[in-house]
Parts: structure tokens; sequence; C-alpha cells
């Protein structure tokens, strides 16, 4: 647990999270940086990543970040600068890819700083303190329920933002009695009373609190800035918390419109469906994370190990890409 201690709101976020997930004391710890800017200057950023690698315990596998901005250094999100350090190769200028993450797909990696020396992050993000509790709340909620509910994979009218279409497709195929997987061609879901996942392609999508998110939900949409979380020309991805899903994902500079800078659904669910907690299932679902930042309670865990399986396997879809801004 990551606390910003100039920050009043982080403060309030973290020592809500703390207690709920029962934190031990000498894993919450606090850094000093000034809140509520986009962005985090690099140097600063390095000198707190070296503080945090001093302090964090070595049996501390993951980072929760109680904040929602800053959302990035320089050209990457701050949670993967955090995850995966500060690397010219975690960027892009212009429409190329970047570097996989040597989490993606890694299904067999169960103590990623251990294996890998990397500790996936998730920003507590929220806007006010009784959206961060609420969120909170959710996570714990989530835990052990064992959801009978819906994803739904929206190929949208926006061939730009469309892309994980074929991601779509293959992910139908995990479909079954319990947890339903539906692609539909709109551009909106409405009214929808069972929502597990949702996951669209446009700058910003309308409806989405017309619908019921239950507790461990996720949701995001492909668009350029969907992670620029307090100031974006898009839609930011904290409006699918503030919705009522319980996880988001956004990029936070312009990715091009590359599937792989996105997360595969259906990694994502057949990760969370065999018992990994949000976090884990979340970046195992992301090839190439450095632009992109991820949102929401982390260790929700609506299936427990004995409860789940993993269902399949997909692969990162495919290469051309354009600018989706």
């Amino acid at each position: 647990m990551v606390i910003n201690s100039e920050d009043p709101l982080s403060e309030a976020i973290g020592t809500h999270y703390q207690r709920v997930r029962r934190i031990p004391q000498d894993q919450v710890l606090r850094v000093r940086f000034p809140p509520h800017r986009a962005s985090l200057d690099p140097g600063r950023f390095l000198a707190i990543r070296r503080q945090l690698l001093r302090d964090t315990p070595s049996r501390v596998q993951l980072y929760a970040l109680a904040w929602a901005a800053p959302y990035r250094v320089g050209c990457q999100s701050i949670t993967s600068a955090f995850s995966l350090g500060l690397h010219p190769a975690w960027c892009a200028d212009g429409c190329h890819v970047t570097r996989i993450s040597p989490y993606f797909a890694r299904g067999d990696v169960t103590r990623p700083w251990d294996a890998l020396r990397i500790r996936p992050s998730m920003l507590l993000a929220a806007s006010n303190e009784a959206a961060g509790r609420s969120l909170i709340n959710r996570g714990a909620l989530a835990d052990g329920s064992a959801p009978h509910g819906n994803f739904y994979l929206l190929s949208t009218s926006d061939s730009k933002r469309n892309t994980r279409l074929p991601a779509f497709e293959r992910a139908v195929r995990l479909s079954r009695p319990d947890l339903r997987v539906h692609l539909l061609q709109q551009d909106a879901l409405e009214g929808a009373s069972d929502v597990l996942g949702y996951f669209s392609g446009l700058a910003s999508v309308p409806a989405i609190t017309t619908n019921h998110f239950l507790p461990g939900a996720v949701a995001d949409h492909l668009t350029s800035l969907g992670g620029q979380l307090t100031d974006s020309p898009q839609m930011s991805a904290l409006r699918w918390l503030e919705a009522g899903a319980t996880a988001s994902y956004g990029t936070v500079v312009e990715p091009c419109n590359f599937p792989a800078k996105f997360p595969d659904p259906g990694l994502l669910l057949s990760y969370y469906r065999r018992g990994d907690t949000l976090i884990e299932a979340y970046w195992r679902s992301v090839a190439m994370p450095g632009q992109g930042v991820f949102i929401g309670e982390p260790l929700a865990r609506p299936w427990s190990d004995h409860q789940g399986r993993l269902l399949r396997k997909n692969g990162a879809a495919g290469a051309s890409s354009r600018r989706v801004r």
C-alpha cells in the first residue's frame, strides 16, 4: 500500500484500504510529491521508486497506489513505471510497438517479484473519499462470491477503435452457463443488470450509468487518452469506476490502436475465472502496458482457487495500427 502523505485524499483512501484488507503496518509505505498533477517529474519519480524498492518488504508482490493523479511519468503510465521501471522501451514515439511485459500471459507465475523482479501495480483511483470507499468496499464484497453474470463485448461503428474485434471473437468461446460472453454489434449497452465485464472501442461510451455492475466487474474502452484520468479530452477510465465497475484501464499518451497495448478480454476472463486476483488477471492480459494505467481495487477475487480453472489461453492480437485520438 503506497500513500502520498502530501495528499489528504490519498491518506483517507489508503487508510480505509489498509483497514478493509488488513494490510500489515510494515506494508503501508508513504511517499511525498505534489498531489493533483497529471504527470510526475521523472527525476522525482526515480528517487521515490528507489525509496520504495529499499523500504518494501521482500515478501510484497504488488503495489496498490492510493491516488488518481499523477497518472503518468514522462511518456509512461505511473503503474508501468512503478512496476517495470522507467525506460524508453516502454514508450513509443509515433505508431510503434513497445517492449512486451514479462508478466504477459504468464499464468505460471504466482509471485511476480520473486520470479520476474516486477511488482504489478494499480491505482486506487477516486475523485473523492466516498467514491474511494465505495470502490474498495465493492472489491471486498466480490471476494468468493462466484457470481453469475455476463461479459459484454461491443463491436462498435468506430473502425479505428474497434481493433480488438478478433480478440472479442475468441473470447466468446469462453462463455459458460454461469458466465456468458456476448459479442454485440452496437455502440452502447443500456439497462443491463448483471455486468461482470464490458469492453468497447469508442472515444466516449454512452449510457454506462444505466447498467448495473456486479462487485468485481471490469470495464474499459479502447481509445487514445482514457488513462488521462483527471483531465482527458475523451472519456476518462475513471468514469467506469464511478459507474460501478471495480477496475478499468486506459492509456495516458497516444498509443495508436495496437490491440496489444490494451487488455485482451479472453485472457483477462480466463485468469480471473480460474481464481486470480483482479490485478493479476488484468496485468496478465496486456502485452504492452507501458503506456497504460491500471485502476481499481487490486485484490478483488470473485473466484477462489478451488472454484476456478484456466478456461483457455488467447494470444495477443495483431500488429497494424493507426492513431486513435
